[in-house]
């Protein structure tokens, strides 16, 4: 379903959201969903918007790059049921062995499901004066 720029702009801006990601404008998001690696995938949960993925294909690397996913409502497992989606779409449509992400190092929560779901640190590196982690899934 076509995705609202506008939902994602209020979600992205919610206290508790704010400080796991960066945020971007309503035009950013306009220029990024006009790319032709980039693919944004809304989550819904019983049919209303729950949330939405950032993918950006790297065929160079034969790699998917998860570069955002903000759930609306945390602790459902929406997040997890998402994740696993996910990883099938990019299997199906990108035909790749290996999608990557990063997660702040103070995301514990983040951490702790990726982790789970079979992801591994691979770098670290910096965002904003904040450590990141980079994070790799074989599938």
């Amino acid at each position: 379903s076509e995705i609202d720029l506008t939902h994602i702009v209020a979600l992205e801006q919610q206290s508790d959201i704010r400080e796991f990601i960066a945020q971007d404008s309503l035009e950013k998001h306009q220029a990024k969903m006009k790319r032709d690696n980039t693919v944004y995938l809304s989550i819904e949960h019983d049919g209303d918007f729950a949330g939405y993925m950032i993918l950006i294909h790297h065929p160079e690397t034969d790699s998917v790059e998860c570069g955002r996913i903000v759930i609306s409502s945390r602790g459902k497992g929406i997040g997890q049921q998402a994740l696993k989606l996910m990883e099938d779409y990019c299997k199906a449509t990108f035909g790749i062995q290996r999608i990557w992400l990063d997660v702040f190092d103070f995301n514990a929560r983040g951490i702790h499901i990726y982790t789970k779901l079979g992801y591994q640190q691979f770098d670290t590196g910096e965002y904003d004066g904040k450590t990141l982690l980079y994070l790799e899934k074989f599938v």
